[in-house]
């Protein structure tokens, strides 16, 4: 049973897992349990592996993945606030809060009695669990620990989410995308540095390829081109910014923009930027609300702008592609700040703190156009990042799970 939901981060990764696993075991049946924000995105890769896809459990020559709705809960914190800031800062509102975390708790229960309903019957108990982090994981990893299933566990930022860190305890193995040190690997038996496993479609390319997938979203492959994101779901404050440079970014570079599905409409004034001559873009211009491949779009950069999130880190080290991260302060635990602070004391990243870009947008500005310029900076980045990667991982991690069952 392989279990991920809450975000793409979550998913993408374990879904590399589920292809590396059938791979391997090409016999095997896995069951992938999400929430209902992410079902119709698990079915779609699970089919993509080429594998058939199934609703029920009945025996069949060969392999097949079946992908379940589980209800679940998530808990609204935020990095560095009291218990008196929930009710004073209202830039987060009373429904965000209060009711959100009401509805957070019940579905946490409801996720629990749902997981001990399926896993009750033995015959409906997996043989291992993988857990990739998220809130949709805490119910099924205590469900297992009550009826003896060995589970293991993925964290791929610098810092344990909350969901892990309850069920790090009774895991068989704790599998961690960022690199551990000794110590903590001396005094954690447990724990294994596995990198974060992305998709085979996430490798270098070429100059050649390169200009060769700028042409295809229909740039000009002779300009640099940068790609700002905030991931699938979009970083408000990253589209804030570009909107105050774009005229100016535009004057050295094309220019793509994944504003992510909550905040697209709110950016859709950019959209007078996107400039066509009947097929041809004269504006080198381009907003997405989300690119479905995103593997070819920051293939096709010659800079990336983005968030910290772990998952996105791996694909572009994957990559080896230059990277501004503009983390997002007020995440729990900070691990995004914590994954850009580590990531930047490497020389692997440039890192900009989002508060100073909100602040003075022409920072983002200035950084870009110094990357630009820098092609020998450019190259030491991507270098330095591409030493984050680990090919393997999917295999590690699949081996792992493998050897608990």
């Amino acid at each position: 049973m392989v279990v991920g939901g809450g975000s793409g981060g979550h998913i993408t990764p374990a879904v590399a897992v589920v292809r590396e696993i059938l791979e391997q075991r090409p016999r095997a049946k896995v069951e992938f349990w999400t929430d209902r924000k992410y079902y119709s995105n698990v079915t779609k890769l699970t089919t993509e592996l080429g594998v058939s896809w199934a609703d029920s459990r009945e025996d069949r020559r060969g392999s097949f993945v079946r992908v379940r709705k589980l209800p679940a809960g998530k808990f609204h914190r935020y990095a560095g606030w009291k218990f008196t800031d929930y009710f004073t800062r209202f830039q987060v509102t009373f429904r965000d809060i209060i009711i959100g975390n009401i509805c957070g708790f019940c579905g946490f229960i409801a996720g629990l009695a749902t997981t001990f309903v399926r896993l009750l019957p033995k015959s409906s108990r997996p043989d291992v669990i993988f857990l990739k982090g998220g809130f949709v994981g805490l119910p099924v990893g205590l469900v297992a620990r009550l009826f003896k299933i060995p589970y293991l566990i993925h964290e791929s930022d610098t810092v344990a989410g909350l969901a892990n860190r309850l069920l790090m305890k009774h895991a068989h193995t704790v599998a961690f995308g960022m690199p551990l040190s000794d110590e903590v690997l001396a005094s954690h038996p447990n724990y294994v540095w596995t990198g974060t496993p992305v998709g085979p479609e996430y490798r270098p390319v070429t100059e050649s390829r390169k200009r060769a997938l700028k042409k295809a979203f229909s740039f000009n492959e002779n300009k640099p081109l940068v790609v700002i994101t905030g991931g699938s779901q979009g970083a408000e404050n990253l589209n804030l910014a570009v909107r105050d440079i774009l005229p100016e970014l535009l004057k050295i570079a094309s220019v793509g923009l994944v504003a992510g599905r909550r905040h697209y409409e709110d950016m859709v004034d950019l959209k007078k930027y996107e400039n066509w001559d009947h097929a041809s873009l004269e504006s080198n211009f381009r907003m997405w609300e989300f690119n479905t491949a995103m593997n070819e779009l920051m293939g096709a950069a010659d800079v990336v702008v983005s968030r910290a999130g772990a998952t996105t880190i791996a694909e572009l080290a994957r990559l080896e592609k230059p990277v501004i991260v503009v983390p997002f302060e007020f995440l729990p635990g900070s691990h995004q700040v914590k994954n850009a602070e580590r990531l930047a004391a490497s020389g692997a990243v440039v890192m900009l703190k989002d508060a100073d870009m909100m602040q003075d947008t022409t920072k983002l500005l200035d950084e870009i156009r110094h990357l630009i310029r820098s092609p020998k900076l450019c190259a030491d980045l991507a270098t330095n990042l591409s030493h984050e990667a680990r090919a393997d991982a999917a295999k590690r991690l699949a081996d792992l799970i493998l050897e608990a069952a």
